[in-house]
């Protein structure tokens, strides 16, 4: 899959995207990055970590979270967007389920939109992505988190989200599917998502993992968002295990070294 200037062999080995969160209110950093120029120290530092994307959020998305205009939306990411652009060689992801905060950051230079509704939310947003001929990350949610079989039923909602997007003209090879962790889903749901990470596979698209610092952490090991490192690099390596293309995550280093250690195990005795 090319995004930006830049080929990911997804099969192969799991690549970071770093979260730059440009918002007040975000659950784990809100207000760190609201400033330009704490935003652009940011994508220094996450860069010298070995980042391989970028992901600039406007909007939390936390549960209760307060939803903000598209206007306000794209003030506080298109501009950021341009400025990594001009002075960083990395790829960058708008995350947004808008089309117009979407459209904004494609014009500003964003190379890939990661929506958190799979198209659900905003009917324009799959005919945008078609005609940008761009990467997308559609991910897994619901409104209530209401299930028979819960695997069967997160399969089969991302299966209509691959409908709509080839009804709209969407390569599947520019797709990359997210199971949604924290979103429409009880506590016990999202643990069986992690656990079964390899069930996804079976849609034929690369796929990304979102957890870090999550609320599942928290509530397994009884710990304050500040202390879940070693929680989200168990899940990143679980998702590395699992031969997944991605994983979104606030601490680069660290998850970067977890997932080059689990890829030495799960291809050194090969060699």
């Amino acid at each position: 899959m090319r995004i930006g200037n830049q080929d990911f062999q997804t099969e192969k080995h799991t690549y970071i995207m770093g979260i730059l969160n440009v918002t007040p209110d975000s659950f784990s950093d809100g207000g760190k990055f609201n400033s330009q120029d704490q935003a652009i120290a940011h994508v220094q530092q996450m860069i010298e970590e070995g980042v391989d994307i970028i992901d600039v959020g406007g909007e939390s998305t936390r549960p209760g979270h307060q939803q903000i205009t598209e206007e306000e939306e794209i003030q506080r990411t298109a501009s950021v967007i341009s400025v990594i652009k001009s002075r960083f060689d990395i790829p960058v992801s708008i995350d947004t389920y808008k089309a117009g905060v979407a459209k904004a950051a494609l014009e500003a230079g964003a190379d890939l939109i990661n929506d958190i509704w799979g198209l659900k939310y905003d009917p324009a947003m799959a005919s945008l992505i078609a005609e940008a001929g761009i990467p997308c990350c559609l991910m897994h949610n619901r409104k209530t988190a209401e299930y028979s079989n819960f695997m069967e039923e997160m399969k089969g909602d991302l299966k209509e989200t691959l409908v709509i997007a080839e009804t709209a003209g969407i390569p599947r090879e520019k797709i990359i599917l997210d199971p949604g962790v924290g979103f429409g889903k009880t506590y016990e749901n999202n643990l069986e998502a992690i656990y079964k990470l390899e069930e996804l596979h079976v849609l034929g698209c690369p796929l990304l993992l979102g957890a870090s610092r999550k609320s599942v952490i928290g509530l397994s090991l009884g710990l304050p968002v500040t202390e879940r490192v070693e929680g989200t690099l168990t899940i990143t390596v679980l998702a590395a295990m699992a031969h997944y293309g991605f994983v979104r995550v606030h601490d680069v280093k660290e998850n970067k070294r977890a997932v080059q250690m689990a890829e030495a195990v799960r291809e050194g005795w090969r060699l």
